[in-house]
């Protein structure tokens, strides 16, 4: 068998592969969530989120639109350094992100079944 016979049957065997799968995951809910920031951002997203006093202060007061906080809910990064990980039962997280030239910073207190918006800092 030569080099060129062995790579044909390699390439059908991966793209029978490749459909199998499209066909298997296709209309699934699937995630890779393995990195650090992806899984705490995945495990917020999946709880109530619910604002506090303070943070809804400062989106009267500072006319901010919630599509920027729900854009740092979703693809933030998570700022581990200013983060309160090993608090029970609840962890407080600090996540920032931009969004048409706004940056800001939400610190996110994320407990069992919910995660509350603490406060939100305009980094600008």
């Amino acid at each position: 068998m030569t080099v060129l016979q062995r790579f044909g049957y390699y390439l059908g065997g991966f793209s029978i592969g490749f459909i199998v799968l499209a066909f298997f995951l296709s209309g699934k809910k699937t995630s890779c969530s393995y990195g650090l920031d992806a899984r705490v951002i995945k495990n917020i997203n999946t709880k109530h989120i619910e604002y506090s006093e303070t943070a809804k202060h400062i989106i009267q007061e500072k006319q901010l639109d919630t599509i920027i906080i729900n854009h740092v809910l979703r693809k933030g990064d998570v700022n581990f350094s200013k983060s309160e990980t090993h608090t029970t039962p609840c962890k407080t997280y600090y996540l920032d992100g931009t969004l048409n030239k706004k940056t800001i910073a939400l610190i996110v207190k994320n407990c069992d079944e919910t995660a509350t918006i603490e406060d939100i800092k305009l980094l600008d």
